[in-house]
């Protein structure tokens, strides 16, 4: 049996926060095709990995941070199509998840922007756009991160330049890659006339049962320009979107806080400025956000009992303090661009492997596997929703808002 000190760890990322957690618990790195228990690995060593034609098969004291198709949640276009087929499914059987109010509108489960795929969905996108031509649309690839290749749009012909051969109808047109296109939410709410995002880490060490823990360490990124909706600053994205990577190369970029705020410090400004219970309300909306999407691929994620996954949960919120899903990355950046980056960062990794690897993890009566942990709070991370736990919540816990357990109530 392999003693904790000696576990060996792989990783495909060469990260301070990753190899510092490593080595502060004496595990040791496996050096070529040596075997490993911890590997932290990149979604494409993934697929190679789940390859069927490999045979390879996870040893008994082997985890892997991704789940073998987690592109389900992560990848745009398949996020999209998870949470509207099970809105559909949940509309059907008349489950409470999908009631509405008065307007006709999801209580629950309105948590994406209208999204359409193109170019298969551009027949519908087009009547929906004509429908209410003012509105401004978000055109973004599927499987590309940091910004990338998105564009905003509010004419038609503006997606023409994404096609090769403009002279045909759209839908037989080969773009150069796939993408979804969303209604731009065009009043954000705004911090000092900025925009800005959130990123929140969730872990999940189980899909079924589902089992989610939620990091109070998140922060919110903004803009350095102040934000409009202007169509003249239509192709600014200094002023669009949040994203280090496009942010780091305007001019009055701070490298100090790097343009990042922790959610500790938003919330208390919301409290002040816009009450309490308007902010436990967006707050408790951003776990359903979690919840809802998670479920919307529980049937379909291949759950291996050796894999859990770190999600960096995109969500943007708008002027009524209502959050919605932007994106859920599969490999959240762990570059640490200030030192509180750096802090949070490492406590990221650190409450992880807390979790996953708990000290009784390699006793000879222990269970194996990644969902072993039998706690409930792990440095920053809780534990949000347990499935297999029909164990009431802690004593002087809120019922409602502590753990979500089995078919419990809502948020």
């Amino acid at each position: 049996m392999v003693s904790m000190q000696r576990l060996k760890w792989k990783s495909d990322f060469d990260k301070s926060v990753l190899t510092l957690n490593f080595e502060k618990r004496g595990w040791v790195k496996a050096t070529g095709d040596e075997d490993w228990n911890i590997y932290w690995a990149n979604p494409w060593t993934v697929k190679q990995i789940f390859n069927p034609e490999t045979g390879f098969r996870l040893g008994e004291t082997q985890l892997l941070n991704h789940f073998p198709n987690h592109l389900e949640l992560t990848r745009k276009d398949l996020m999209v199509k998870n949470i509207k087929r099970f809105r559909r499914e949940m509309e059907k059987e008349g489950n409470p998840l999908a009631e509405k109010d008065e307007r006709g509108d999801f209580l629950y489960m309105e948590i994406v922007p209208m999204t359409y795929l193109l170019p298969g969905d551009y027949t519908i996108f087009v009547e929906e756009f004509r429908r209410k031509p003012d509105e401004m649309w978000i055109m973004k690839p599927t499987a590309r991160a940091q910004g990338k290749g998105i564009f905003l749009v509010n004419k038609l012909n503006q997606l023409k330049k994404w096609a090769t051969n403009s002279k045909l109808p759209f839908q037989s047109l080969n773009l150069r890659e796939a993408y979804v296109i969303s209604r731009y939410i065009e009043k954000p709410l705004l911090v000092g006339g900025k925009k800005f995002d959130l990123r929140l880490y969730v872990l999940v060490t189980s899909y079924r049962p589902l089992k989610v823990w939620m990091n109070s360490g998140g922060f919110a990124r903004f803009c350095t320009e102040k934000y409009t909706p202007d169509i003249a600053e239509l192709d600014n994205m200094m002023i669009h979107l949040t994203n280090v990577a496009v942010q780091k190369g305007a001019e009055d970029y701070n490298e100090q806080h790097g343009g990042k705020w922790s959610i500790k410090n938003l919330k208390f400004y919301l409290e002040m400025t816009r009450g309490r219970e308007p902010t436990e309300k967006c707050f408790d909306g951003i776990r359903n956000i979690v919840y809802i999407s998670l479920k919307s691929v529980q049937s379909v994620i291949i759950n291996d009992k050796h894999c859990y996954e770190v999600y960096g949960f995109d969500v943007l919120i708008d002027e009524h303090l209502k959050p919605w899903l932007i994106e859920v990355n599969a490999s959240p950046s762990l570059t640490a661009s200030t030192e509180i980056d750096r802090t949070l960062k490492m406590g990221v990794i650190h409450d992880t492997f807390q979790i996953v690897v708990p000290p009784d993890w390699l006793d000879e009566n222990s269970k194996h596997g990644a969902n072993t942990s039998k706690e409930t709070q792990v440095g920053n991370f809780s534990l949000i929703i347990d499935e297999a736990s029909a164990e009431p919540p802690a004593k002087g816990g809120r019922p409602d808002k502590q753990v979500r357990r089995g078919n419990a109530a809502l948020w």
